[in-house]
């Protein structure tokens, strides 16, 4: 958190200071007794009580002979602010926005000790930020939600179904007042999806003019940068070109370029390095960072724990043109569930077209980790399940490329790829690399499941911050647990430009939790996501509880929408 002045240091002291003293001797409504409190800064912990008073700490220090409507025993626990989710889905038409109060509540992300989220992730959001606002407020949300303008949003309300191209300058002036519409109503910053329709086709240019249109909100700009790896996603060898094979690294360079040219606060989103041939590539681009930080650029990022992404848990090995797919659908990929198995044969019986798909699925197979790391989550052969690529060509004595097709024609008729497959691409030196870093804050990259939701889920759901403190911190021994604790906490909360939340202190919001430090760890696995994160016991979010003793969501709605004038001192107080 950048420092203050010594004026706005001392308002806020006595802004603080001052609810407890004119109210000194009345209970307060919550009281965390005797725990080992983590404040959010990095440093030592401390022990103290924590006095919870009309949605705010009231106190941090020895209140004995306080009273207190609820008292919450944490001998022997940990006493930590609330995770603040850098990069979460949540704030969705079947998350916080749903008709659904189960959903509403969020009990797999409250549950890992998330009290605020930053929604409208990737370059999505709502054509109106301003609507979006007023139904969260109105239908009532278990957490705290912050909201951004979608890139991809407003760049397909401009150019609608014309979007493979560049933005003329009359298209980019009317994205430009959409994006100030946005601020206007509320907003944080712009987030972008540049690997993803219609971003994939702006410049860097369009990007910078958008990002112009924050820096007078002192809003954030996020990225899902153009490639993780040595392509984006999207590319394939026998359809696009090799000046079109952007890199990770080329990626990173444009975010701090965008920063750069801005002068705004950047972030590359859930920053990872994809595919085998790639992996250790983490390490330039925390050095292109790093130079660029020493620069004074504002450039940070966050990262989730796991080795495997979202779109991994649907690997598709098969490219989309030997399948009959559109390329470019609404979302970029199929528009039709046909019988792939017949569209399949089609192709292998032309030869250059079977020689182009072989081209295509090495790639495929080397972009996501190699073969020995794609699993078979479903398949009708059960005996397949739980075995990589790899080992089941080889029990069938095919080479993987083979196997990939074995899988459409044996497989599923009407799934692309023939089975329901997991790829794990990302390798744990890059992880644990990013994660050591001061500038790399936690974030999921979830949002709300439910049960019935089916078990395509991703881990990271339900378990993503306790994770992050358990294989991280405690058995790995990368970071310290207080570093863990600041990347979910006041540095998420910096980035965002937050000053009262993010840290255990007088006058914050009450976004606190209370967990047991040796039993807390991630319950969820890629076989049973659905399952609560354990050692998270108590969850307040503007001091109500949202989770009340050994991990139980209580379903109730204290969060609010926070909007720049409600999280940030005025622009006066912060020169």
């Amino acid at each position: 958190m950048k420092p203050l002045p010594m004026l706005a240091l001392a308002l806020l002291s006595a802004l603080a200071a001052a609810p407890l003293s004119a109210q000194e001797g009345e209970p307060f409504d919550v009281l965390i007794r005797g725990g080992r409190v983590i404040d959010g800064t990095g440093n030592p912990w401390f022990y103290a009580d924590v006095g919870i008073r009309g949605g705010r700490i009231a106190a941090v220090g020895n209140l004995a002979g306080t009273t207190a409507t609820r008292t919450i025993e944490a001998r022997g626990k940990v006493v930590t602010p609330g995770f603040i989710d850098l990069h979460s889905h949540a704030a969705s038409d079947d998350g916080l926005m749903s008709q659904d109060a189960r959903r509403r509540a969020a009990p797999n992300v409250v549950t890992q000790g998330v009290t605020t989220v930053l929604g409208n992730p990737d370059g999505r959001s709502p054509p109106s930020i301003a609507r979006q606002r007023a139904s969260l407020e109105e239908v009532g949300i278990g957490l705290n939600a912050i909201l951004l303008v979608g890139h991809n949003t407003v760049r397909g309300m401009v150019m609608g179904e014309d979007h493979q191209r560049r933005a003329t300058p009359a298209e980019v002036q009317r994205m430009r007042a959409l994006v100030r519409q946005g601020m206007e109503e509320g907003a944080f910053g712009l987030s972008a999806g540049l690997e993803y329709v219609p971003g994939l086709w702006s410049d860097t240019d369009e990007v910078v003019a958008l990002v112009e249109e924050i820096v007078p909100y002192d809003g954030v700009y996020t990225a899902h940068q153009r490639s993780h790896s040595f392509a984006p996603r999207w590319w394939r060898p026998s359809q696009d070109a090799a000046a079109d094979k952007v890199t990770f690294l080329d990626a990173v360079q444009e975010t701090i370029e965008i920063g750069e040219r801005t002068g705004a606060t950047v972030v590359a989103s859930h920053i990872q390095v994809k595919s085998s041939i790639y992996w250790g590539t983490g390490y330039a681009g925390i050095s292109l960072i790093n130079r660029a930080r020493a620069r004074g650029v504002r450039v940070y990022a966050d990262l989730y724990p796991y080795t495997t992404s979202g779109s991994d848990g649907n690997t598709v090995i098969l490219p989309f043109w030997a399948l009959g797919q559109q390329r470019w659908g609404s979302s970029g990929g199929s528009v039709s569930r046909s019988d792939y198995r017949q569209a399949l044969r089609k192709t292998l019986a032309d030869p250059a077209l079977a020689d182009d798909l072989r081209k295509d699925i090495l790639h495929e197979l080397t972009f996501r980790g190699g073969p020995e790391n794609i699993i078979v989550f479903e398949h009708p052969d059960p005996s397949y399940i739980g075995k990589n690529v790899a080992e089941l060509a080889a029990a069938r004595g095919q080479s993987p490329i083979e196997f990939a097709l074995t899988l459409q024609l044996e497989g599923f008729p009407d799934r692309p790829g023939g089975a329901r497959l997991r790829s794990f691409g990302f390798v744990e030196e890059d992880i644990e690399a990013f994660s050591a870093q001061p500038w790399a804050a936690t974030s999921s990259d979830g949002g709300i499941a439910l049960p019935e939701d089916g078990p395509a889920v991703h881990a990271r759901y339900y378990g993503t911050y306790p994770r992050k403190i358990r294989r991280y911190a405690l058995e790995r021994g990368v970071i310290s647990v207080e570093f863990a604790v600041r990347s979910g906490t006041s540095l998420p909360a910096q980035i965002l430009g937050l000053r009262n939340r993010g840290l255990v202190r007088e006058g914050f919001w009450a976004d606190v939790v209370v967990m047991d430090l040796e039993r807390v760890r991630d319950a969820a696995s890629f076989t049973d996501p659905h399952r609560y994160a354990e050692g998270i016991e108590y969850v307040l979010v503007n001091g109500k509880l949202v989770v009340d003793g050994e991990g139980n969501p209580t379903g109730t709605f204290p969060g609010v929408v926070i909007t720049p004038k409600d999280g940030r001192l005025a622009a006066s107080a912060t020169q």
